[in-house]
């Protein structure tokens, strides 16, 4: 039950900055979106994007100085380049990413965001049925 409790103020609370974002900004939150405006703009400290995203990658670090969580990585590090490189084509040949379809597109009724999310959900589980039961892979 503790997990859950945990998972359900993460959830409320990507809803409601996906939520803040969009009533104050007028921007979608999709992080690739996000990243992909912080790489073309001119005078990147004052904006939006920069904010959000430096928030996603500080607030974890806050979150581990009062909690001890155990991750474990099994990948190498080009392994690791690898999948970051093939999400990031992966969210342009979609036009989005799952922040972007998932939580801010499906919340707006988008009928584009229902179809990527379904097509990143397809994905991901005929990834994980591929990578266990035909490769043998252990998760």
């Amino acid at each position: 039950m503790h997990d859950f409790i945990w998972a359900f103020i993460g959830g409320a609370m990507l809803g409601l900055s996906a939520v803040g974002y969009l009533y104050v900004h007028g921007k979608i939150a999709g992080i690739s979106g996000l990243v992909g405006q912080l790489l073309n703009a001119q005078g990147r400290a004052g904006r939006p994007s920069t904010w959000f995203l430096l928030g996603l990658f500080i607030v974890p670090f806050i979150y581990s100085l009062f909690t001890q969580p155990e991750i474990t990585l099994n990948a190498s590090p080009w392994m690791m380049v690898l999948a970051g490189l093939l999400v990031g084509f992966g969210t342009r040949l979609g036009s989005g990413c799952t922040s972007g379809h998932g939580i801010c597109g499906i919340s707006r009724l988008s009928k584009r965001s229902f179809i990527a999310t379904a097509a990143f959900m397809a994905a991901g589980m005929i990834t994980v049925f591929v990578m266990r039961h035909v490769l043998g892979a252990a998760s």
